[in-house]
């Protein structure tokens, strides 16, 4: 079964530093029917001006992947890690048993565009850790690149999750297929263009969330980037 949730029903917040689309409910926006799916809690799509960002704050007991779409983003943590996040990194932080961390705009001239996601753990109270990988363009043009997964397999980051993030880029004749556990979930975020995913078209900022579906198939995409979840029910 798929179920469609166009972009313009997600949350929306607007704080003049950032400008902030939420998938499922988050900080002022709340939605009893959208507070996650599955282990993904959360999904923003975060736009951050030039010169602010997000001062020095803490999680614990979750798996937080930042994927940066455009400009850069600057992240400090507690853990000593100052790193820079470039468009076509992956980075991970296990927030475990506690972390604190910041994250900044310093591009000149560019906002920083990219995607905060949240998965629950499958175990609490683990040690923090942090990693960043480059996913070439070219690995995920026409294909479901291995991005994010529980063993680290294809030189994915290592989420202490059971889930499986896949990211790919879609236009004209290209398309790839994923097999699905039907016990499972699984869930599909276009990040940019237009997409069929088993021959429903979608758009930018819209989702699908999926179940009892023995596979996913991606077609007729047009400038299309996509994120497709495998989830724990």
């Amino acid at each position: 079964m798929l179920t469609l949730r166009k972009s313009q029903d997600r949350g929306y917040a607007d704080h003049g530093w950032l400008k902030s689309y939420h998938s499922f409910s988050f900080a002022g926006y709340y939605d009893p029917d959208h507070m996650g799916w599955g282990n993904l809690r959360v999904i923003n799509e975060d736009r951050i001006e030039v010169g602010t960002g997000f001062g020095r704050h803490g999680h614990h007991d979750m798996e937080i992947i930042s994927y940066v779409l455009s400009g850069e983003l600057a992240h400090q943590d507690s853990m000593g890690n100052v790193e820079s996040i470039p468009p076509g990194d992956v980075q991970r932080m296990s927030a475990g048993s506690g972390v604190t961390h910041s994250e900044f705009n310093h591009a000149k001239g560019q906002v920083t565009h990219f995607l905060q996601i949240w998965i629950l753990p499958n175990e609490t109270g683990i040690a923090p850790g942090y990693e960043q990988k480059t996913i070439p363009a070219a690995q995920k043009r026409g294909a479901l690149r291995l991005v994010a997964s529980p063993d680290g397999a294809l030189d994915s980051v290592l989420i202490h999750a059971d889930a499986s993030l896949y990211a790919g880029l879609f236009d004209g004749d290209e398309q790839a297929e994923l097999a699905l556990d039907p016990g499972r979930k699984a869930y599909v975020h276009l990040i940019r263009g237009s997409l069929q995913v088993n021959g429903l078209q979608i758009s930018a900022g819209d989702a699908i969330r999926i179940e009892h579906e023995h596979g996913i198939s991606l077609s007729k995409g047009s400038d299309a980037e996509v994120l497709v979840f495998d989830l724990a029910a």
